[in-house]
């Protein structure tokens, strides 16, 4: 019995002990986001995917060799008459052939194959056009999983830094909880005393209440932010997980005109957008490139199966072949100028995403010197309140002070630890929004 009275909690120690939730630092958050991602293996897939589509148009390039098989059953004979002297009246021989003849081709089942090798000539110009353009969408696609990779990060970082609040705003509760718990008791033992009212140890009881409905709330929406962050993760989303404590706010310092400059050479916008220039120029040039007529050369093998022998069963050719619309009723000309609207269009929207990329970085850095300037300001707020609170405290213990100066005292400390908590985490997030505006992965 004595050696089971022992086991028994040093079992539920080691339980306890493998149960506890595994700690999550910020940069494995982000490191995992960046592996297990969904939406980040998607964006992987469609580079992929374009580079598969430049591996088919460059298949072009080389000659196709292409089999046309004719089965069929006759349903009227080939007829040929060979009159005489057809080929020719020679001395000693006569006529050849002597008189007419007539060969007729059997009803029976005949094949015809038709094997073609044909080498593009004229078309490898515009096929390497495309094959260009195909390339520069193919950068598109890449810059665009490099954008959803900052999406990613900084959606990431910003439930980290929520999850990190609601940890300190749950440690404040908790003390918050501890000093009602208090001040019940004394107030209980003044009303005992007929030194305090029903009424105050009610108003002590009712803010415990409220702060224990706080702390479930609290709670809940921490339950949140972290299944939202596991998905985020690529995780099952029920996985439990610690975060580490909210760390202090850096000093910022940051150059304004190198930021810009950082942003408008990082930002995936940006070159997305000039990538879609250059690729509606090459697709002007390959439009262009339709007026030059097709030409290849071919190679030609035919084979006839049970037609008559007459006929030759095997026949080859080589040549040159062209393809070209004569007239097209000014449908090329219209194309083209469509391409060029395009291109234009593309243009302008280069310009637009490098003003709209200024005015953004412009906006987070203003957004982050705020942040820390209100940061400064709800510490101080705190600070001040916590003192507040120890002297109403004080006050109240040697009887000097009413309890309503102590909840009064309390109750700008809770608001001023909100705003303190609130304060730190927009600052981080606003720090977040800065590196996600110039274009930072990690």
């Amino acid at each position: 019995m004595t050696l089971t009275r022992w086991l028994q909690p040093a079992c539920l120690i080691l339980l306890a002990a493998s149960l506890r939730a595994e700690e999550l630092t910020l940069e494995q958050a982000v490191q995992l986001a960046l592996k297990q991602n969904r939406s980040i293996r998607n964006a992987l897939l469609d580079v992929s995917k374009a580079n598969s589509k430049v591996a088919q148009v460059r298949t072009r390039l080389y000659p196709g060799l292409n089999l046309y098989v004719l089965g069929s059953q006759q349903l009227q004979s080939f007829d040929f008459t060979f009159n005489r002297g057809l080929l020719g009246v020679f001395p000693g021989i006569g006529p050849v052939p002597a008189e007419d003849v007539k060969v007729s081709t059997p009803l029976q089942p005949t094949a015809i194959m038709i094997a073609r090798l044909q080498q593009p000539l004229t078309t490898i110009r515009r096929i390497r056009l495309n094959i260009a353009t195909l390339k520069l969408n193919t950068r598109i696609a890449e810059e665009q999983g490099r954008q959803q990779r900052l999406d990613v990060v900084r959606n990431v970082r910003k439930l980290y830094y929520g999850i990190q609040q609601f940890d300190s705003s749950l440690a404040a509760v908790r003390q918050t909880l501890a000093l009602y718990k208090e001040l019940d008791r004394m107030t209980s033992d003044y009303v005992k005393q007929q030194a305090a009212l029903e009424s105050d140890a009610l108003a002590v009881q009712t803010n415990l209440a409220k702060t224990e409905q706080t702390r479930i709330t609290l709670e809940d929406q921490q339950a949140t932010a972290k299944e939202q962050l596991n998905q985020l993760l690529g995780r099952d989303v029920l996985s439990e997980f610690t975060v580490t404590s909210i760390g202090p706010a850096s000093e910022f310092e940051a150059d304004i005109a190198l930021a810009r400059k950082r942003a408008l050479e990082m930002r995936p916008e940006v070159r997305q957008a000039r990538l879609r220039v250059e690729a509606a120029q090459s697709d002007v040039r390959a439009k262009r490139s339709e007026y030059i007529p097709d030409i290849s050369a071919d190679f030609n093998h035919v084979t006839l199966v049970n037609f008559n022998q007459f006929i030759p069963s095997h026949f080859s050719s080589v040549g040159v072949s062209m393809s070209w619309e004569v007239w097209d009723w000014n449908r090329k000309k219209y194309e083209l100028a469509e391409k060029r609207d395009v291109a234009e269009q593309a243009a302008n929207g280069a310009r637009d995403a490098e003003s709209l990329i200024v005015i953004d970085v412009n906006d987070k850095f203003r957004q982050l010197r705020q942040a820390r300037g209100q940061l400064n300001v709800a510490e101080l707020a705190r600070r001040t309140a916590a003192e507040g609170l120890r002297v109403a405290k004080d006050r109240y213990q040697v009887r000097a002070s009413l309890l309503k100066d102590v909840l009064e005292a309390q109750a700008k400390l809770e608001q001023a630890a909100a705003n303190s908590q609130q304060a730190l985490a927009a600052y981080w997030t606003a720090k977040a929004e800065f590196e996600r505006a110039l274009g930072e992965d990690q």
